[in-house]
């Protein structure tokens, strides 16, 4: 049976990875779009930026994210001064690092199935007259639709398993900002090891899910 405790962070973690989630879904196909099909200068440096958190260390990632948002940032001052926000050691905190860190995740995935539409049909539509933004939405984002959901399940998975970007921008705090990653950290700081071993099959259980299902959807994109 499981505790309020281990309820409390399996709740969190999924309200986390489904926020995360939505909140880089829109730019996410934006940039994919721009990567995969525009010829606008400087892709490679976009490229780059993105795929700096995979680079980095997911603490890393989190003291930039801190300095940002923290009460001192250049973020973080103005939303607290002028607004009243305060968004670290808040579950809102722990949305953003999961987003900044599954952001690449899902860029990738939906670029490939962007890049696999057949120029063809999008020319097509462009000699029929239409625009670009409605080539986008009614000849690429139908096409790529699989990879970007494929996506969207990594990026789900990637913020469930967050933790270093989280514990430094969110803490770990109970019933709060504490996630089943940071849930299972804090049972081995206290020795209870059931606890922890319960937390970390849900994990696995939810991961494995996630990815199998990634991985068909994946699959029917090539057949």
């Amino acid at each position: 049976m499981l505790s309020p405790e281990e309820i409390s962070a399996i709740y969190i973690s999924m309200k986390v990875a489904v926020c995360s989630t939505l909140l880089i879904l829109p730019p996410a196909i934006f940039i994919s779009w721009v990567l995969a099909k525009s010829s606008i200068r400087g892709k490679s440096f976009i490229e780059t930026l993105v795929n700096m958190p995979l680079a980095l260390a997911p603490v890393v990632s989190g003291f930039f994210l801190l300095i940002l948002i923290s009460r001192t940032g250049v973020v973080g001052r103005i939303l607290y001064e002028d607004l009243g926000i305060e968004l670290t050691f808040t579950w809102y905190a722990a949305v953003l690092a999961s987003a900044v860190i599954a952001f690449p995740l899902l860029v990738r995935v939906a670029r490939v199935a962007m890049e696999e539409v057949d120029p063809k049909l999008e020319n097509a539509a462009r000699t029929l007259g239409a625009s670009p933004w409605r080539v986008f939405y009614t000849v690429t984002l139908p096409l790529s639709i699989r990879g970007v959901i494929a996506g969207s399940i990594l990026a789900f998975t990637r913020s469930l398993g967050e933790f270093g970007a989280t514990i430094m921008l969110a803490g770990n705090i109970p019933g709060k900002t504490q996630t089943i990653p940071l849930a299972v950290f804090n049972c081995v700081q206290t020795g209870h090891e059931d606890e922890g071993l319960r937390l970390v099959f849900i994990a696995t259980i939810l991961a494995f899910s996630a990815l199998f299902a990634a991985q068909s959807i994946s699959s029917r994109t090539t057949h």
